[in-house]
């Protein structure tokens, strides 16, 4: 699988620092749910590991301040140039008369870091604003943690270009689950690709009963702990979408050999079926700690990074076809991914919209695909591959929010008044 991202069977070989030791991590997002765990893991693991940077956005300075102080960085970063002044009182209550690490302000401060001295970059940010991080390490020549699945869907022919096979490690739990069981077989001994879903909080309801749900019922995830647009993207089945989109530019599969399918138990987390029928399942209690290690220490494993089964309990484990009438959100990903070009970012910049459209009570819960679907067809053919670049992503991100708040808006002015002749 030479010609591929996320190839388990390379082991690239990025810069190392000089004199030996743990491996040196940065990471981006450090505050957030796959940032804090990744904390936890190095903190463990002081032997393995040791972390030179960390950005933020800058919601949660006090926290950024307490991990660069126990971790005792280099850098720090935070997206939001108005948190500087902030970011450095908390520095300075903590570190008292030491020295102060370094200080980047600013939307292009986690692209800098990307680029810093290191051999691992996690890159942990949610969203689109990941990309220029991700082009970054990779640019540098340091191996790419990759948690931020936006980044390479909006970006995936930019990341192509640049990354070198192997260079990609996945840490998704989905994509560390296929990367794990492709050590299995050879490429060509590769039939198909099988991403689970939990089916999140609405499994086995129709569409005419998702009709009414409300913001409160999709952010009751049955199985993982995630932020809200994450949570809500589960609730739509969008991120599986999403994430099938991400194996085709991962492993270099085609659309029609990846398939979906519900495991409410969350327990396999994705599987390799190979020419001979055998199907290679990777399969731990849901936990992000056991992908992030993959991700960080790879080709090692972390020894009890995350819980194991314990097999002496009975359990039991089930799988059921995805229904594509009540969640299209995967046949339309399919679509974007066989389009191209700046269709995915359409797709995921309108489907982040349309998601702050439900949770604020403008689009009811079918309204999110519904409106990503219009936005996405009124978006047309897409900018070649080919001649993708980073301004034709962030000007087609541009219009398709604006275009998704417009129909949102319209959406719910409808609504307000039918319930207003209702009434009346």
């Amino acid at each position: 699988m030479t010609d591929c991202l996320a190839d388990p069977h390379l082991r690239y070989s990025a810069a190392t620092h000089p004199g030996g030791g743990p491996r040196e991590i940065v990471i981006l997002g450090s505050t957030g749910s796959i940032g804090t765990q990744a904390i936890d893991l190095v903190l463990a693991n002081p032997d393995r590991f040791t972390v030179t940077a960390l950005s933020a956005a800058g919601g949660r300075v006090d926290l950024l301040a307490e991990q660069a102080h126990r971790l005792d960085v280099r850098t720090v970063a935070v997206a939001r140039a108005d948190k500087e002044a902030e970011l450095r009182e908390a520095l300075a209550a903590r570190y008292g008369t030491r020295p102060l690490p370094e200080v980047l302000a600013g939307p292009e401060a986690a692209t800098e870091l990307a680029r810093s001295r290191c051999h691992t970059v996690l890159n942990g940010i949610t969203g689109s604003i990941g990309l220029a991080p991700t082009l970054a390490a990779l640019e540098a020549g340091r191996t790419l943690a990759l948690a931020n699945k936006e980044s390479l869907i909006v970006g995936g022919p930019l990341v192509k270009a640049v990354a070198k096979p192997g260079q990609i490690i996945p840490v998704d739990s989905e994509h560390a689950a296929i990367f794990q069981a492709l050590l299995g077989g050879t490429r060509a001994e590769i039939r198909k690709l099988v991403v689970t879903a939990s089916g999140g909080p609405f499994r086995g309801r129709t569409k005419a009963e998702l009709a009414s749900v409300t913001p409160q019922d999709a952010l009751a995830h049955p199985t993982w702990s995630m932020g809200p647009v994450i949570t809500v993207n589960s609730a739509t089945l969008v991120n599986k979408g999403l994430e099938v989109i991400e194996a085709h530019l991962l492993y270099d599969i085609p659309f029609e050999r990846i398939e979906v399918v519900v495991h409410p138990q969350s327990y396999v987390h994705s599987m390799v079926e190979f020419t001979d029928g055998s199907t290679l399942a990777q399969a731990t209690p849901p936990d992000m700690r056991g992908p992030i290690a993959i991700g960080l220490g790879w080709p090692d494993r972390v020894p009890d990074a995350a819980p194991a089964f314990d097999w002496s309990k009975a359990s039991t484990w089930e799988f059921f076809p995805l229904d594509d009438e009540a969640f299209p959100s995967v046949g339309l990903a399919r679509h974007v991914g066989a389009l191209g070009g700046t269709a995915p970012a359409v797709f995921n910049a309108a489907n982040e919209e349309c998601v702050d459209a439900f949770l604020s009570g403008q689009l009811p819960f079918n309204g999110i695909v519904d409106t990503v679907a219009e936005v996405v067809a009124e978006h047309g053919t897409p900018a070649s591959g080919t001649r993708l670049s980073v301004p034709d992503v962030l000007q087609a991100e541009t219009w398709a929010r604006a275009r998704a708040r417009e129909l949102a808006a319209r959406a719910a002015a409808r609504s307000t008044h039918a319930t207003s002749e209702a009434r009346a």
